[in-house]
């Protein structure tokens, strides 16, 4: 089996420039010129960059780039890589080899800043010809600077610049080695990559949404989000920072093999008394799955994550994949990025894990402290009721846990942490995943209680129309 080599980024960079074939610029806002530092400090860079710069000043940056409504943005990113490629390809085309290769690194930062804690992110990207004469393609990614001095970050992103180029050129007929590429010469700690878009003629073919999956995969992030957007040229994968800021935050962890009625109506349940209870109605209507739920038909578990992403999206709601087992994990990432109220919205089922100390085994305040961490702030969990076996409604309130965490359950209720959803639909508590999975299987069935008895329409149709989770085999 082949591996991929693992290079410095001093070694990339020096491989680059010894190759006579590859020609470029590199522009760089925030954090100085890292990028173009490493490829001036190994030699021979005379041979590959054309043109080094730095705009920060913002009119001057407009001049060379034209406006823009935010300066670390991907528009801006963009209109930097349009504009040096541009001028690159017109200025040398008639005066280079035949068999050059174009390119035009960009990234538009914000660094660790002196005056205040901001948000340490940026974007970055490049614009090249896989082949001489080819028209270009593109690769934008989205990053999170983790380290906490500013020189720290600016090293952090030379380095990335430097893998970002090396791989596009070296790996881009198999993308996911690039994206494993691109921690190279990187602690896990350093860089979060949550956004990455590949597009142009020899990336016609990819599906950003599983390359951006492999993110998590490679440790690169811990979650990927995907809105049932699909025309902002990124396949609907968007960037949490945008997508949550100052928004509320409503979450439902699922399986979602596929969405059922109970998933839906908890969902509704949950939206409707949590915009109510805040009075906001701005509510980012959050379905998450997380990774450890395991596939039982017969495609890959990346392409089983598609299937469902594709049925939640197409009932409205943002999908987000995520390796957080825990709640409280899950909270913490979205506090990340706004701080406005987060609800949690979970069945009185899940009680028999949420208080089982088996479940917080490695943490070393056990239950307590992962309680702890899930509301230290506007933090809700809103409780949907089950039918037990005995056929009895169970809400919040005749919810009962082991006698050693009864105590915890019971103060969570008084103060106002646990709330008990108010509407719920009785009826659809009797869908069962296992047999809707079960039911699938074996084709359209005749039933009243059947499995399309325990879906909406909308889901049956796309069950069946695309064969969906082993349909009919």
């Amino acid at each position: 089996m082949l591996k991929r080599e693992s290079l410095s980024a001093e070694q990339k960079a020096l491989a680059i420039n010894l190759d006579s074939l590859k020609y470029g610029t590199i522009a760089e806002i925030g954090a100085g010129q890292e990028v173009s530092r490493i490829f001036f400090r190994v030699g021979a860079a005379a041979g590959t960059i054309a043109k080094a710069v730095s705009a920060y000043d913002k009119k001057i940056s407009d001049t060379l780039y034209g406006e823009a409504g935010r300066y670390v943005s991907r528009d801006r990113m963009k209109q930097m890589v349009d504009a040096e490629y541009q001028t690159l390809t017109e200025s040398l085309r008639a005066d280079r080899p035949n068999t050059t290769q174009f390119f035009s690194y960009a990234a538009t930062v914000a660094a660790k800043s002196y005056s205040n804690d901001n948000e340490c992110h940026g974007w970055v990207g490049i614009r090249l010809q896989l082949h001489p004469s080819a028209e270009p393609s593109d690769i934008h990614i989205h990053v999170r600077m983790l380290d906490r001095t500013n020189p720290r970050q600016a090293e952090a992103l030379g380095i990335l610049g430097v893998n970002l180029i090396y791989g596009a050129f070296k790996y881009w007929q198999n993308p996911k080695w690039l994206i494993e590429s691109l921690k190279d010469d990187l602690a896990e700690d350093r860089i979060e990559i949550d956004f990455i878009n590949f597009s142009g003629p020899f990336f016609d073919d990819l599906d950003n949404r599983l390359l951006n999956l492999h993110l998590i995969h490679s440790w690169l992030t811990r979650a990927i989000i995907f809105t049932p957007d699909h025309d902002n040229g990124s396949q609907g994968v968007a960037v949490p920072a945008e997508l949550f800021y100052k928004k509320p935050v409503m979450v439902v962890r699922g399986n979602f093999r596929p969405v059922n009625l109970v998933n839906e109506d908890m969902m509704a349940s949950a939206n409707k008394q949590f915009k109510k209870e805040i009075g906001n109605d701005r509510v980012i209507s959050l379905a998450e799955i997380t990774l450890n739920t395991i596939t039982q038909d017969n495609t890959s578990p990346d392409d089983d994550y598609l299937k469902r992403i594709d049925l939640l999206n197409s009932l409205g709601f943002t999908v987000m994949i995520s390796d957080y087992v825990r709640y409280f994990r899950l909270r913490a990432y979205l506090r990340r990025y706004t701080q406005k109220a987060i609800g949690i919205a979970l069945s009185v089922r899940n009680f028999d894990t949420l208080f089982d100390t088996k479940y917080y085994e490695g943490l070393e305040g056990g239950m307590l402290e992962a309680f702890g961490k899930l509301f230290p702030d506007n933090t809700f969990v809103y409780v949907y009721p089950v039918i037990n076996r005995e056929g009895q409604l169970v809400t919040l309130n005749e919810a009962k846990v082991n006698e050693t965490a009864q105590p915890l359950l019971d103060y969570l209720k008084v103060n106002n942490r646990l709330k008990a959803l108010e509407e719920y639909t009785q009826e659809y508590m009797k869908c069962n995943g296992s047999k809707i999975r079960e039911g699938i299987i074996n084709g359209r069935s005749n039933s009243e209680d059947g499995w399309e008895s325990m879906v909406s329409e909308t889901i049956i149709e796309q069950v069946v129309a695309k064969k969906l989770f082993d349909f009919d085999r």
